[in-house]
């Protein structure tokens, strides 16, 4: 096959389609874009997973003098020096059990003032005594919440055994479900630009069908005839593929780097590096070529007559 003749080819098919060559560039490139933007948010969802897992504990609330008429194994009052130290001794017993951390009441009472501190009403609505004393609970599996919960729910002189892991998988399932969401909109603009690459090669063939009518007629082959309009394609994706992959590096720079700093603003989340963009910029080009490439192959078999 002769180089040139194909390069003159492909030429010839995006300046007469110019228009059609840029609607398909651009969809590409916001289609992989957020295809790229899904797989990164999947990413950082993991991410936090395995920070914030390995930060969670385990709170084994004491009973306080208020819980005696709402919890029946604080019936006999506020847990006793004894139990707090029988708790402690089983605490450390438990194989599962890293590291454990007391609390008091009054520690208790100054962290809820500085969680709430920009809500006066809400951190005065707390007075010291209501507090719980607690055992925080730091587990060398996160997973194994049961087997603490099954040791001390309902023993005297504990209130509440509660996993913290209950108020992140709420979070983790919002984010998770917005994942979900990016992936059924991308599907839907892989399907439009799929089908605007078909409609844009279909009308490319249909402007050259003398030429091609001529070159089947001096013996060439289906896929000498072909190749122009498939390498239009693949050239069209590529271009859109380049712009989705600065998108993503811009993206990536403007909401954690610069611009909008999130690392800053944020401190608590631990966010992607630029290992995980980079990562995924070959798997954009790729399909970048891909599919322009298999969505012309597919429209020339059907409404391209040599």
């Amino acid at each position: 096959m002769r180089v040139q003749f194909v390069l003159s080819e492909i030429g010839v098919g995006l300046r007469r389609n110019l228009t059609m060559t840029l609607a398909v560039v651009i969809s590409v490139a916001l289609s992989l874009a957020l295809t790229g933007g899904a797989l990164l948010v999947n990413k950082q969802v993991d991410a936090m997973k395995g920070y914030w897992y390995d930060k969670v504990e385990v709170s084994v609330y004491l009973c306080n003098k208020n819980d005696a008429a709402t919890t029946p194994n604080c019936a006999a009052g506020p847990v006793t020096e004894d139990q707090k130290a029988q708790i402690l001794a089983d605490l450390k017993k438990l194989p599962v059990v890293k590291k454990i951390y007391y609390e008091s009441a009054e520690g208790a009472y100054k962290h809820y003032k500085e969680q709430f501190k920009s809500n006066k009403q809400l951190a005065d609505s707390i007075t010291p005594d209501q507090m719980e004393q607690s055992y925080q609970v730091k587990l060398k599996d996160p997973t194994k919440f049961e087997v603490v919960a099954s040791a001390f729910n309902g023993r005297k002189g504990v209130q509440s055994v509660e996993d913290q892991r209950k108020v992140l998988q709420n979070l983790f399932d919002l984010l998770n479900g917005m994942t979900r969401v990016a992936y059924v909109v991308l599907a839907f603009m892989l399907t439009v630009a799929m089908l605007l690459i078909i409609n844009t090669v279909r009308v490319s063939a249909f402007s050259r069908r003398r030429e091609t009518g001529i070159m089947r007629l001096v013996g060439a082959s289906s896929f000498y005839i072909q190749m122009p309009f498939i390498m239009e394609a693949a050239f069209a994706g590529l271009v859109g593929a380049g712009l989705a992959c600065v998108m993503l590096l811009g993206g990536r720079y403007f909401l954690i780097d610069a611009g909008l700093r999130l690392q800053d603003k944020i401190p608590l989340v631990s966010f992607i590096g630029w290992g995980p963009v980079v990562q995924v910029l070959p798997l954009v080009l790729v399909i970048g070529v891909a599919m322009p490439a298999l969505a012309a192959f597919i429209a020339l078999r059907r409404y391209l007559r040599v």
